[in-house]
């Protein structure tokens, strides 16, 4: 029996911000994955059903794999339009955050929403949230932003309220950010939650397909050329790196999302315990940084203390203002930092 997550307390004033407004803006991270725009998605649903003036915004493109998602075709972009929509965040009287713990998350996005006067509510699973929020519901214990989200619906409305749409999104976000259920997801709640998002006529095995078969031929010859060609592993530190750049992105017609997923390969190599991958960014000079590990290496240590990032024990990321050359040099003092880990001792 799933068991509520706010306190009565709690649940009164998230009603009582969420009664009063009039005009809701929903946000989540730069670079949207399932899992922000899922939870995104959802609540924005959800509001709706309850007559809310809604606008969603994400700060720049998500990936074409969640194009399909109900309601994307509403999600605006903020990067590309600026002008357009500052009007509407200045009109809004509450913020809702998903899937991020800080301001600089929302990338150009964080300046129209930090100076607006109105509350804001966070609901994430990230570690070490701000205090910027009138209302933080933040549980790092979960699996993803969605499954904190169903657990909030349900204790509010009842699993009979929820929407297909509003359980399709949330289903999605909780396999994405799971890897299909493949880690971070030993929770015996996040299978009774799916339990209750199926009751709602979902059919997860076709949003598997869509997130997950989904991909052009060219996305198949790139993950190829990066396994044959680029992937380095370290055999003796139990470590795999991978590097792509934007003229071998433009080389394989890479498109948006066409890159998800692919930090993960490494780690079906036996005994492989990181994966890093790093990427030009398409739209400034920057390396991006993923990192993915198994069992109990930490990936967020590593992320904050070399890639500017953080995230989750086995799955954070980062960014680097620099080179690639110099971003390869800063991956491989990382792994020799970070050997007796990586070697399995403590």
């Amino acid at each position: 029996m799933l068991q509520p997550i706010l306190s009565e307390s709690d649940l009164k004033r998230l009603q009582s911000y969420l009664g009063n407004a009039q005009h809701i803006v929903v946000t989540c991270h730069v670079s949207p994955d399932g899992d922000a725009l899922g939870s995104l998605l959802a609540f924005t649903h959800f509001l709706k059903r309850k007559g809310k003036k809604v606008t969603p915004i994400v700060p720049n493109l998500f990936p074409d794999f969640l194009k399909w998602l109900p309601g994307a075709d509403e999600v605006r972009i903020y990067d590309r339009n600026e002008a357009e929509l500052d009007p509407l965040i200045a009109g809004a009287d509450l913020f809702v955050w998903t899937d991020f713990n800080e301001p600089s998350r929302m990338d150009k996005l964080e300046r129209p929403v930090m100076s607006h006067p109105a509350p804001k509510l966070m609901f994430d699973h990230h570690l070490h949230p701000v205090d910027d929020c009138v209302l933080t519901v933040s549980r790092q214990e979960m699996c993803s932003t969605c499954e904190i989200l169903f657990r909030v619906l349900l204790q509010w409305d009842g699993i009979e309220n929820i929407s297909t749409e509003e359980a399709a999104c949330l289903y999605t976000g909780m396999m994405t950010d799971t890897g299909g259920f493949t880690y971070n997801s030993t929770r015996s709640e996040i299978y009774e939650s799916i339990g209750l998002l199926l009751s709602r006529g979902i059919d997860k095995d076709r949003i598997y397909r869509n997130i997950f078969y989904a991909y052009s031929a060219d996305r198949f010859r790139l993950m190829g050329y990066l396994l044959y060609v680029k992937m380095k592993v370290f055999p003796q530190y139990n470590a795999a790196l991978m590097t792509l750049t934007r003229e071998e992105r433009k080389r394989f017609s890479n498109k948006n999302g066409d890159t998800e997923g692919f930090v993960n390969l490494p780690l079906q190599i036996s005994g492989m315990r990181l994966s890093v991958f790093l990427r030009e960014d398409t739209e400034k000079e920057a390396i991006r940084v993923s990192l993915r590990s198994v069992d109990d290496f930490p990936c967020n240590r590593m992320a904050a203390e070399f890639f500017n990032g953080g995230g989750h024990l086995n799955a954070s990321g980062g960014e680097l203002q620099c080179s690639m050359d110099e971003a390869v040099a800063t991956v491989q003092e990382a792994i020799k930092k970070y050997a007796p880990l990586l070697k399995g001792k403590k």
